[in-house]
């Protein structure tokens, strides 16, 4: 773990957040979620290229946010299993696009944060276990 500021590991709980987002929750269908990745997932060579990428910028927030190092371990056990998954053709396509692993790394790089240094003021709340369906449960208490 690296010595880090609160303003310095807010700034990687965001861009946790935007991969997050980005990877795997543009489109929400219920406990699961659709995004670049799941979408790439199906077109040969860009999906490990997105999935590295991606992995690689959570990696360098995790870094430069001083997560713990099972942190970074546990971030990495994760995207290396999204990025292999990539690999093997139609089964491998459709499980990478259920898998969440950038979602699953950045989670657990924002624990990390949330844990030294609180959440960033204007992150939403956090909504306590799994209330359904997102589409059939309305909006976001």
């Amino acid at each position: 773990m690296i010595d880090t500021d609160r303003e310095t590991a807010h700034r990687a709980w965001r861009i946790a957040e935007r991969v997050k987002r980005l990877s795997d929750d543009l489109i929400p269908l219920g406990p699961f979620g659709l995004g670049l990745d799941g979408v790439l997932a199906w077109v040969p060579g860009a999906n490990v290229l997105y999935s590295v990428g991606a992995g690689g910028v959570l990696i360098y927030a995790g870094i430069i946010g001083g997560a713990s190092g099972f942190t970074l371990a546990r971030m990495g056990l994760y995207l290396a299993a999204n990025s292999a998954m990539a690999e093997v053709p139609i089964i491998g396509w459709a499980m990478d696009t259920l898998f969440r692993g950038h979602a699953m790394a950045a989670r657990a790089l924002q624990k990390d944060i949330e844990k030294r240094y609180g959440r960033p003021a204007e992150a939403e709340p956090r909504r306590k276990g799994w209330s359904g369906w997102r589409g059939l449960a309305g909006a976001r208490p």
